[in-house]
Protein backbone atom coordinates (compact mmCIF):
# COMPACT_ATOMS: atom_id res chain seq x y z
CA UNK A 1 0.00 0.00 0.00
CA UNK A 2 1.35 3.75 -0.91
CA UNK A 3 0.63 5.89 1.27
CA UNK A 4 0.85 9.87 0.76
CA UNK A 5 3.72 11.92 1.76
CA UNK A 6 2.94 15.67 1.78
CA UNK A 7 5.67 17.50 -0.12
CA UNK A 8 5.43 20.25 2.33
CA UNK A 9 5.75 18.09 5.53
CA UNK A 10 8.76 16.49 3.23
CA UNK A 11 10.43 19.55 2.61
CA UNK A 12 10.45 21.03 6.27
CA UNK A 13 11.87 18.03 8.30
CA UNK A 14 13.99 16.90 5.21
CA UNK A 15 16.16 20.64 5.29
CA UNK A 16 15.83 20.39 9.31
CA UNK A 17 17.74 17.14 9.58
CA UNK A 18 19.89 17.94 6.30
CA UNK A 19 21.00 20.87 8.10
CA UNK A 20 21.72 19.43 11.33
CA UNK A 21 24.50 17.02 9.67
CA UNK A 22 25.90 19.87 7.98
CA UNK A 23 28.71 22.20 8.66
CA UNK A 24 27.52 25.51 7.38
CA UNK A 25 30.62 27.90 8.30
CA UNK A 26 28.91 30.80 10.51
CA UNK A 27 25.21 29.59 10.96
CA UNK A 28 23.65 28.50 13.73
CA UNK A 29 20.94 25.82 13.40
CA UNK A 30 18.22 24.39 15.89
CA UNK A 31 18.68 21.78 17.35
CA UNK A 32 14.95 20.89 17.75
CA UNK A 33 12.29 21.20 15.13
CA UNK A 34 8.68 21.27 16.95
CA UNK A 35 6.18 20.35 14.59
CA UNK A 36 2.26 20.87 15.90
CA UNK A 37 -1.37 21.06 14.92
CA UNK A 38 -4.26 19.99 15.59
CA UNK A 39 -5.54 16.69 16.40
CA UNK A 40 -5.32 13.85 14.63
CA UNK A 41 -4.03 14.64 11.61
CA UNK A 42 -1.16 12.77 11.12
CA UNK A 43 1.84 14.14 12.39
CA UNK A 44 3.46 11.32 13.68
CA UNK A 45 2.35 9.14 10.33
CA UNK A 46 3.94 11.75 8.45
CA UNK A 47 7.28 11.80 10.03
CA UNK A 48 7.29 7.63 9.79
CA UNK A 49 7.18 7.86 6.11
CA UNK A 50 9.70 10.99 5.99
CA UNK A 51 12.23 8.62 8.35
CA UNK A 52 11.35 5.51 5.99
CA UNK A 53 12.01 7.64 2.54
CA UNK A 54 15.07 9.01 4.28
CA UNK A 55 16.55 5.67 5.43
CA UNK A 56 16.91 7.32 9.01
CA UNK A 57 16.36 5.19 11.44
CA UNK A 58 14.43 7.00 14.59
CA UNK A 59 14.92 6.72 18.44
CA UNK A 60 11.07 7.47 19.75
CA UNK A 61 9.60 8.48 22.89
CA UNK A 62 6.48 9.41 23.93
CA UNK A 63 5.30 12.53 25.87
CA UNK A 64 3.82 9.51 28.52
CA UNK A 65 7.77 9.03 29.57
CA UNK A 66 8.31 12.14 30.87
CA UNK A 67 6.73 11.93 34.11
CA UNK A 68 8.02 9.59 37.24
CA UNK A 69 7.68 8.74 40.68
CA UNK A 70 11.71 9.06 41.15
CA UNK A 71 12.15 13.02 40.47
CA UNK A 72 15.23 13.12 37.54
CA UNK A 73 14.30 9.91 35.77
CA UNK A 74 12.42 11.59 32.67
CA UNK A 75 15.50 14.00 31.96
CA UNK A 76 17.87 10.85 32.25
CA UNK A 77 15.74 9.34 29.85
CA UNK A 78 15.87 11.83 27.30
CA UNK A 79 19.90 11.67 27.54
CA UNK A 80 20.00 8.35 27.34
CA UNK A 81 17.87 8.37 24.16
CA UNK A 82 19.99 11.20 22.51
CA UNK A 83 23.48 9.19 22.95
CA UNK A 84 21.57 6.07 22.00
CA UNK A 85 20.70 8.13 18.60
CA UNK A 86 24.39 9.47 18.49
CA UNK A 87 25.75 6.01 19.46
CA UNK A 88 24.02 4.40 15.87
CA UNK A 89 24.89 7.51 13.80
CA UNK A 90 28.44 6.98 14.74
CA UNK A 91 28.53 3.02 14.39
CA UNK A 92 26.47 2.74 11.45
CA UNK A 93 27.31 5.75 9.23
CA UNK A 94 23.56 6.41 8.76
CA UNK A 95 21.62 9.66 9.86
CA UNK A 96 19.19 9.37 13.00
CA UNK A 97 17.02 11.21 15.17
CA UNK A 98 15.48 11.16 18.42
CA UNK A 99 11.77 11.92 17.81
CA UNK A 100 9.25 13.12 21.20
CA UNK A 101 5.74 12.35 20.18
CA UNK A 102 3.46 14.25 22.29
CA UNK A 103 5.56 16.54 24.18
CA UNK A 104 2.83 19.10 24.79
CA UNK A 105 0.94 16.38 26.81
CA UNK A 106 4.17 15.42 28.89
CA UNK A 107 6.00 18.77 29.66
CA UNK A 108 3.09 21.38 28.65
CA UNK A 109 1.24 23.15 31.49
CA UNK A 110 -2.46 23.84 30.26
CA UNK A 111 -3.96 25.71 32.92
CA UNK A 112 -2.98 26.54 36.37
CA UNK A 113 -4.73 23.14 37.49
CA UNK A 114 -1.95 21.46 35.99
CA UNK A 115 0.38 20.32 38.29
CA UNK A 116 4.48 21.92 37.75
CA UNK A 117 6.76 18.72 39.14
CA UNK A 118 10.38 18.56 39.46
CA UNK A 119 10.14 16.58 36.57
CA UNK A 120 8.49 18.90 34.44
CA UNK A 121 11.19 21.60 35.16
CA UNK A 122 14.18 19.58 34.63
CA UNK A 123 12.65 17.92 31.07
CA UNK A 124 12.58 21.03 29.54
CA UNK A 125 16.16 22.21 31.11
CA UNK A 126 17.20 19.16 29.82
CA UNK A 127 16.68 19.81 25.97
CA UNK A 128 17.25 22.84 26.52
CA UNK A 129 20.89 21.73 27.38
CA UNK A 130 21.15 19.55 24.81
CA UNK A 131 19.90 21.96 22.40
CA UNK A 132 22.23 24.34 23.46
CA UNK A 133 25.20 21.62 23.82
CA UNK A 134 24.45 18.88 21.07
CA UNK A 135 28.00 16.56 21.32
CA UNK A 136 28.52 16.87 25.17
CA UNK A 137 25.04 15.45 26.63
CA UNK A 138 26.24 13.63 30.08
CA UNK A 139 24.79 11.21 32.06
CA UNK A 140 23.83 12.14 35.46
CA UNK A 141 26.78 10.91 37.94
CA UNK A 142 29.16 10.12 35.32
CA UNK A 143 31.17 12.43 32.91
CA UNK A 144 32.54 11.40 29.40
CA UNK A 145 35.07 13.67 27.64
CA UNK A 146 34.64 12.55 24.19
CA UNK A 147 32.42 14.26 22.55
CA UNK A 148 29.32 12.42 20.46
CA UNK A 149 27.63 13.08 17.42
CA UNK A 150 24.91 15.88 17.03
CA UNK A 151 21.85 14.35 16.30
CA UNK A 152 18.90 16.67 15.37
CA UNK A 153 15.49 16.39 17.94
CA UNK A 154 12.12 16.14 16.29
CA UNK A 155 9.07 16.87 18.54
CA UNK A 156 5.08 16.74 17.91
CA UNK A 157 2.66 18.26 19.81
CA UNK A 158 -0.77 20.00 19.55
CA UNK A 159 -0.26 23.46 21.47
CA UNK A 160 3.45 24.17 22.17
CA UNK A 161 2.02 27.72 23.75
CA UNK A 162 2.08 25.34 26.75
CA UNK A 163 5.77 24.59 26.88
CA UNK A 164 8.43 26.61 28.86
CA UNK A 165 8.59 29.87 26.55
CA UNK A 166 12.68 30.11 26.61
CA UNK A 167 12.43 26.34 25.07
CA UNK A 168 10.24 27.02 22.39
CA UNK A 169 12.38 30.31 21.25
CA UNK A 170 13.72 30.85 17.82
CA UNK A 171 17.83 29.61 17.84
CA UNK A 172 16.42 26.50 20.00
CA UNK A 173 13.54 25.33 18.36
CA UNK A 174 12.68 25.75 14.73
CA UNK A 175 8.55 25.41 14.62
CA UNK A 176 6.59 24.13 11.79
CA UNK A 177 2.31 24.13 11.63
CA UNK A 178 1.22 20.91 10.54
CA UNK A 179 -2.27 22.07 8.62
CA UNK A 180 -3.01 19.73 5.69
CA UNK A 181 -4.43 21.13 2.70
CA UNK A 182 -6.89 20.41 0.44
CA UNK A 183 -4.83 18.63 -1.89
CA UNK A 184 -2.94 17.10 1.28
CA UNK A 185 -6.02 15.14 2.78
CA UNK A 186 -7.31 14.24 -0.66
CA UNK A 187 -3.71 12.30 -1.29
CA UNK A 188 -3.74 11.03 2.31
CA UNK A 189 -7.09 9.82 2.26
CA UNK A 190 -6.81 8.35 -0.94
CA UNK A 191 -3.87 6.46 0.87
CA UNK A 192 -5.82 4.91 3.47
CA UNK A 193 -8.53 4.03 0.84
CA UNK A 194 -6.03 2.50 -1.78
CA UNK A 195 -7.27 -1.21 -1.00
CA UNK A 196 -11.23 -0.35 -1.27
CA UNK A 197 -11.17 1.15 -5.21
CA UNK A 198 -12.28 4.41 -4.63
CA UNK A 199 -12.15 6.72 -7.77
CA UNK A 200 -10.31 9.78 -7.31
CA UNK A 201 -13.41 11.64 -7.99
CA UNK A 202 -14.73 9.70 -4.50
CA UNK A 203 -11.77 10.58 -2.98
CA UNK A 204 -12.14 14.06 -3.59
CA UNK A 205 -16.76 14.18 -3.26
CA UNK A 206 -15.29 12.34 0.32
CA UNK A 207 -12.84 14.82 1.70
CA UNK A 208 -15.79 17.78 0.49
CA UNK A 209 -18.45 15.66 2.55
CA UNK A 210 -16.65 16.13 5.53
CA UNK A 211 -14.49 19.08 5.29
CA UNK A 212 -13.56 19.91 8.71
CA UNK A 213 -13.03 16.31 10.04
CA UNK A 214 -9.15 15.30 11.03
CA UNK A 215 -7.17 12.82 8.86
CA UNK A 216 -7.61 10.22 12.05
CA UNK A 217 -11.98 10.71 11.37
CA UNK A 218 -11.24 9.08 8.08
CA UNK A 219 -9.68 5.25 9.11
CA UNK A 220 -12.04 5.52 11.91
CA UNK A 221 -15.14 5.73 8.99
CA UNK A 222 -12.91 2.77 7.26
CA UNK A 223 -12.92 1.29 10.03
CA UNK A 224 -16.17 1.27 10.97
CA UNK A 225 -17.30 -0.33 7.69
CA UNK A 226 -16.14 -3.78 8.97
CA UNK A 227 -18.39 -3.73 12.37
CA UNK A 228 -21.44 -5.39 10.67
CA UNK A 229 -19.32 -8.34 9.78
CA UNK A 230 -17.55 -8.54 13.15
CA UNK A 231 -20.55 -8.71 14.74
CA UNK A 232 -21.61 -11.39 12.19
CA UNK A 233 -18.63 -13.40 13.00
CA UNK A 234 -19.49 -12.94 17.24
CA UNK A 235 -22.90 -14.13 16.48
CA UNK A 236 -21.47 -17.09 14.41
CA UNK A 237 -19.21 -18.08 16.81
CA UNK A 238 -20.83 -17.01 20.18
CA UNK A 239 -19.99 -14.03 22.15
CA UNK A 240 -18.58 -16.32 24.99
CA UNK A 241 -16.22 -18.71 22.54
CA UNK A 242 -15.07 -15.10 20.72
CA UNK A 243 -11.34 -15.45 22.81
CA UNK A 244 -11.18 -19.00 22.00
CA UNK A 245 -11.76 -18.46 18.40
CA UNK A 246 -9.28 -15.74 17.83
CA UNK A 247 -6.49 -16.63 20.34
CA UNK A 248 -6.50 -20.67 21.54
CA UNK A 249 -7.44 -21.82 18.21
CA UNK A 250 -6.29 -24.32 15.20
CA UNK A 251 -8.50 -22.91 13.07
CA UNK A 252 -7.07 -20.17 10.63
CA UNK A 253 -7.85 -16.40 11.19
CA UNK A 254 -11.27 -15.18 10.29
CA UNK A 255 -11.48 -13.72 6.53
CA UNK A 256 -13.92 -10.87 6.24
CA UNK A 257 -14.89 -9.34 2.12
CA UNK A 258 -14.95 -5.91 1.11
CA UNK A 259 -17.83 -4.23 2.49
CA UNK A 260 -19.46 -1.37 0.66
CA UNK A 261 -17.65 1.34 0.39
CA UNK A 262 -20.12 3.42 -1.91
CA UNK A 263 -19.97 6.93 -1.30
CA UNK A 264 -23.69 6.67 -0.17
CA UNK A 265 -22.85 4.34 2.46
CA UNK A 266 -19.54 6.39 3.19
CA UNK A 267 -21.53 9.56 4.13
CA UNK A 268 -24.06 7.20 5.58
CA UNK A 269 -21.20 6.20 8.54
CA UNK A 270 -19.74 9.44 8.44
CA UNK A 271 -22.72 10.97 9.80
CA UNK A 272 -22.56 8.49 12.69
CA UNK A 273 -19.50 9.18 13.83
CA UNK A 274 -20.10 12.92 13.92
CA UNK A 275 -23.73 12.60 15.68
CA UNK A 276 -21.31 10.88 18.07
CA UNK A 277 -18.71 13.31 18.31
CA UNK A 278 -21.06 15.77 18.94
CA UNK A 279 -23.06 13.72 21.63
CA UNK A 280 -19.14 14.25 23.84
CA UNK A 281 -19.77 17.69 22.76
CA UNK A 282 -22.51 18.38 24.35
CA UNK A 283 -22.85 16.30 27.63
CA UNK A 284 -19.56 18.46 29.27
CA UNK A 285 -20.46 16.12 32.48
CA UNK A 286 -16.81 17.27 33.68
CA UNK A 287 -17.67 20.74 33.71
CA UNK A 288 -20.91 19.94 35.55
CA UNK A 289 -19.55 18.08 37.45
CA UNK A 290 -16.93 20.75 38.50
CA UNK A 291 -18.98 23.23 38.78
CA UNK A 292 -21.30 21.42 41.90
CA UNK A 293 -18.44 21.05 43.98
Amino acid sequence: MSYYLSPRFSDKLAVHITKNFMNLAGVSVPLILGVHGRKGEGKSFQCSLLFERMGIEPVRMSGGELESPDAGDPARLIRLRYREAAELVRVRGRMCVLLIEDLDAGAGRVDRGTQYTVNTQLVNATLMNIADNPTNVQLPGSYDSNLIKRVPIIVTGNDFSTLYAPLVRDGRMDKFYWEPDRTDRIGIIQGIFAADGLSPWEIEQLVDLFPDRSIDFFSALRSRLYDEQVRNFINTVGIDRVSLRLLNSIEPPPEFRSPDFSLHKLKEFGNLLLEEAQHVQKMRLVEEYMLSH
